[in-house]
C-alpha cells in the first residue's frame, strides 16, 4: 500500500480469508472430479468402464494407468510451482 502496488481493496480480514478458503475448497473439489487417472474422477471413469465392459480391468493395468496419471499430476505441480517462483522474481 505504501509503494502503490496494492490498493486497500486487496486487503482481506478474517471474513475475506474464510470466503477465499471456501472458494479454494470448491475449486479443489471440482478439480478432483476431473476424469484423470489418480483423481476421484478417474476412479469414477474406471467404474463406468467396468460397468460397460461387464468385467473389471486387471489390477496391474489399472495401477499402471493411475501411476502414469499421478506422474503427470506431479509434473503439472512442479511446472506450476516453477512458474509461480518466476512470477515472484
Amino acid at each position: 500500500m505504501i509503494t502503490g502496488k496494492v490498493s486497500a481493496n486487496d486487503i482481506m480480514g478474517p471474513v475475506g480469508i474464510v470466503q477465499a478458503v471456501g472458494i479454494i475448497s470448491v475449486n479443489l473439489g471440482l478439480f478432483n472430479l476431473l476424469p484423470l487417472p489418480a483423481l476421484d474422477g478417474g476412479r469414477i471413469l474406471f467404474v463406468l468402464a467396468e460397468a460397460v465392459r461387464g468385467k473389471p480391468l486387471p489390477p496391474e493395468k489399472e495401477g499402471y494407468i493411475h501411476y502414469l496419471g499421478f506422474l503427470l499430476l506431479i509434473a503439472l505441480l512442479i511446472f506450476a510451482t516453477y512458474r509461480d517462483i518466476l512470477r515472484i522474481f
